[in-house]
C-alpha cells in the first residue's frame, strides 16, 4: 500500500486482505499497511480476527472430515485444501527438535511425510499405499521455515493414481515429488502395490 490509511480504511481494507489470504502473518501484514506489528495485532482483535496459528486451524479443521484413505491426526502439517481426487493444499512448520543439531536444517524425512501424507489425502480412496515415489530436495529446509505443499492428482490408471507434490517456503520450490498410489480394496490389502 503506497499511502497509509486512515484506521477506518485500513480495518476494512484489513479484513479484505485477510478473507483473500487467510496466510499472511502479522509481520507481513504490517509491512504491507505501512504500520507496526502491534497495530496489526489491535486491529484484528477489533475485527474479531484470530491469530495466524488459529485460522490455519479453523481451516484445517473444515478438510479434515474429507479426507477418506488416513486418519486427519495422520497428515503432517495443517490440511488448508482438499477437493478429494483432484488436489489438496497443506501448511507445516517444523520444530527445532525436527533439524539437525549442527546445521539447523530440517531432516529430509519430515519433509517426505508431509508430501506423503498429502498424497494419500488427496486421492478419493478408503485406504492407499504409495507404491512408487520419485523425489527430489531441492534446497534445504530450516527451522522457521513455513511449508506450503500443493498436490495434484494428474491421472487415474485403475486402481492407481498419480500424484504430483510440490513444496514450497516463500514461493521458492524445495521439494518436488512424483507418487503413484495404489488404492487398496478395505478386503484385499495383500494385494501387490505396484
Amino acid at each position: 500500500m503506497a499511502t497509509k490509511l486512515n484506521k477506518k480504511d485500513r480495518l476494512r481494507q484489513l479484513k479484505i486482505e485477510i478473507d483473500k489470504n487467510p496466510f499472511y502473518t502479522d509481520d507481513e501484514l504490517a509491512e504491507l499497511f505501512s504500520v507496526s506489528v502491534q497495530t496489526i495485532r489491535l486491529d484484528r482483535m477489533e475485527l474479531g480476527i484470530p491469530e495466524l496459528r488459529e485460522r490455519i486451524k479453523n481451516v484445517a479443521e473444515e478438510n479434515y472430515h474429507k479426507v477418506k484413505a488416513i486418519v486427519g491426526s495422520e497428515i503432517v502439517g495443517e490440511l488448508i485444501d482438499l477437493e478429494l481426487g483432484k488436489s489438496g493444499i497443506s501448511v507445516f512448520e517444523p520444530t527445532p527438535d525436527m533439524a539437525f543439531l549442527k546445521t539447523k536444517i530440517i531432516r529430509g524425512h519430515y519433509i517426505y511425510s508431509q508430501a506423503e501424507s498429502l498424497a494419500i489425502s488427496v486421492i478419493d480412496a478408503e485406504a492407499a499405499l504409495i507404491g512408487v515415489a520419485n523425489i527430489k530436495y531441492k534446497y534445504p529446509v530450516r527451522i522457521g521455515d513455513r511449508l506450503v505443499a500443493k498436490a495434484e492428482v494428474i491421472r487415474k490408471r485403475g486402481n492407481k493414481y498419480f500424484v504430483w507434490v510440490m513444496i514450497k517456503v516463500k514461493n521458492k520450490e524445495v521439494f518436488r515429488g512424483k507418487f503413484i498410489l495404489a488404492s487398496l480394496e478395505s478386503d484385499n490389502t495383500e494385494k501387490e502395490v505396484q
